[in-house]
């Protein structure tokens, strides 16, 4: 039984009756416990309403979504009254509160909008329906599990430097007015030699067949292979500045693939920290994109120490041939020298290596500051972490590492840029 705010006055007013003598005060009370024991009684039955959702079942993060709760009543009683349709709160769903009516035989569609505030699984958490009586006193209430869910995709806002790197991307394979002769690695086509053309690119076959000096054309090679590894371990779930860094490895990694996926290249992903929380293999070039979104969505950093042996292991049992393996991790320096430093041999003898990492400005800032006595002892913190960061940067450099450091809002087109210098210098 639900008791209202209707019922609270009227029990006040008889309060208030009580210096005309306890005879009136008995008779309010009295009279508003029948009151409330009919209008329960005369309430619509919760039991028989029959509820089913539909609506949106994916969105982006910061995204809107409509969800629908179709209120059908089986029962011979009208049914009228609250309703609140509970979500985690990091679904943002409003509104919580909405006011029902249901005639005998019909149905009502109640919408609800989620603006998620978190990436993963929103799960509708229970349907509570408060079913007033006509008086408007009381009346009963009884909770629905109605199941839905509604999985919140990474954001993907480095689209915004896809025009960009495709237009480089273009430029590479020739598809646009400026020509670059010589780039790339896999042979395109035959034409006559100009001044300026590298010696090492005639073709001496054609040329005495022809009686012409004749080079090779050369274009950046295609389908070779990419593997994102996102490290999810502890150390992803450091903030740097308003989002964690696996969230802004997610979003290069995205860019990444984009470009990749256009150039023909395969992508491959492995999310792991002590066990592997996430993977694609062999999606094809128009897929990939979907997949590697869907993968990504349900990720949360994971307080355990990321165990790089076994994701050296994963990679080495996945790619065969020789790759581009891209590491979004980070340079803090007892997991590189304890746990990526020992295999990373392993890695670099097969394929090439490139280790990303978000920078924090904020750092810079601090070792920049000299107002105060406080001021100067950030300083020198900031400046200890800024030397450790170097030499670890060095000690990665001299493995055959290469390094992507730059902060949250260019990490993602510095990823792949590196990417496309690699293309164009034919290390792939």
């Amino acid at each position: 039984m639900a008791i209202t705010g209707r019922t609270a006055l009227v029990a006040a007013l008889g309060v208030l009756l009580a210096p005309l003598g306890a005879v009136w005060s008995l008779a309010v009370v009295g009279l508003l416990a029948l009151a409330v024991a009919a209008d329960v009684a005369l309430a619509g039955r919760i039991a028989d309403l029959r509820m089913e959702r539909s609506g949106g079942t994916t969105t982006r993060l910061g995204q809107p979504v409509e969800v629908a709760l179709l209120v059908t009543n089986a029962g011979r009683r009208r049914v009228r009254g609250l309703l609140r349709d509970a979500w985690l709160p990091s679904a943002g769903a409003t509104p919580r509160i909405q006011q029902i009516d249901v005639p005998p035989g019909e149905r009502r569609r109640l919408a609800t909008t989620l603006v998620p505030t978190r990436r993963g699984d929103r799960i509708a958490a229970h349907v509570t329906v408060r079913s007033l009586g006509p008086l408007g006193l009381a009346g009963r209430q009884r909770r629905h599990q109605v199941p839905w869910a509604v999985r919140v995709l990474p954001p993907f806002t480095s689209r915004k430097f896809l025009p960009e790197k495709l237009a480089r991307l273009r430029e590479l394979d020739g598809a646009v007015t400026l020509n670059r002769r010589g780039q790339g690695t896999e042979f395109d086509s035959l034409r006559e030699y100009v001044d300026g053309d590298d010696v090492r690119s005639i073709d001496w076959r054609a040329t005495a067949r022809r009686g012409d000096v004749v080079v090779r054309n050369w274009r950046p090679e295609r389908d070779r292979r990419l593997v994102c590894v996102l490290d999810t371990g502890r150390t992803s779930a450091a903030r740097v500045g308003d989002m964690p860094r696996l969230d802004a490895a997610m979003d290069a990694c995205l860019l990444l693939a984009a470009v990749a996926a256009r150039a023909g290249d395969r992508i491959d992903l492995l999310a792991a920290d002590s066990v592997v929380r996430a993977s694609v293999e062999g999606a094809s070039r128009n897929e990939v994109l979907p997949a590697l979104v869907q993968a990504m969505a349900p990720l949360e950093p994971a307080l355990v120490e990321s165990d790089a042996q076994l994701i050296a292991a994963e990679v080495l049992r996945r790619e065969r041939k020789r790759a581009l393996v891209v590491l979004f991790t980070s340079l803090d320096t007892e997991p590189i020298e304890q746990g990526l430093l020992p295999v990373l041999g392993t890695l670099t003898s097969r394929h090439t290596v490139v280790l990303a990492a978000v920078g924090d400005p904020r750092v810079a800032e601090l070792a920049a500051r000299r107002g105060d006595t406080a001021a100067v002892y950030d300083a020198a913190a900031a400046e200890r972490a800024l030397a450790e960061r170097r030499r670890v940067m060095s000690l990665l450099r001299r493995r055959g590492v290469l390094l992507v450091d730059a902060p949250a809002d260019t990490f993602a087109s510095s990823v792949a840029d590196e990417y496309l210098a690699l293309k164009a210098a034919g290390r792939l």
